[in-house]
């Protein structure tokens, strides 16, 4: 990598002005920069999840996933840039069904916790949603944004299932919601 960031502290957003990718400058509550800010945010803690996990070859799969979101931002930086593509998503159902494929049916839901590494991968579940819904409300802007949809939606299943792996593989057990642990099912 040759010189690209030869400084980092530029001053140029002190007035509360960002630019895009391609040199155009924006106010940094453009709704373009919310969603730059939210795919950073789920990169991060993707991050978190593979430095938490016992299972290298989960690791892997998060680091390939990093590269996706990172890629998935710097052509929203972009405007008029296509964003993910079907080969993404194929990509991401096929990590789906070999990760399920081992293991056990769901008979209850799972409260996200247990050990580090599960909670913050439901962390990061919960912010791909979030990151999904604002992609929605923005994929108007967005060439092919349906793919980078699809992407997300596919992600968030992808997080939870390695949550899943993640437990069985480290001898953790999930935490199941119980109905008779609830108050609003209990009846007075």
């Amino acid at each position: 990598m040759s010189n690209r960031l030869t400084k980092i502290v530029t001053r140029g957003g002190d007035k509360g002005q960002t630019s895009l990718g391609d040199g155009a400058r924006v106010e940094k509550n453009d709704p373009r920069i919310g969603l730059l800010g939210d795919v950073d945010e789920l990169n991060s803690s993707i991050g978190v999840v593979a430095s938490h996990l016992k299972t290298g070859s989960l690791a892997i799969i998060l680091r390939g996933i990093q590269h996706d979101l990172f890629d998935l931002g710097g052509a929203l930086s972009f405007p008029g840039t296509k964003v993910l593509s079907e080969k993404h998503v194929a990509r991401l159902d096929e990590i789906a069904d070999e990760l399920n494929a081992g293991l056990p049916p769901l008979k209850e839901f799972i409260l996200p916790g247990g050990s580090p590494a599960l909670s913050f991968c439901h962390v990061a579940r919960t912010v791909c949603r979030r990151v999904e819904r604002a992609m929605a409300a923005f994929h108007n802007d967005v060439p092919d944004a349906e793919y980078a949809l699809q992407y997300l939606n596919r992600l968030s299943d992808v997080l939870f299932i390695i949550a899943r792996v993640e437990a069985k593989q480290s001898g953790v057990a999930e935490i199941y919601w119980r109905k008779e642990n609830s108050l609003a099912s209990q009846t007075e």
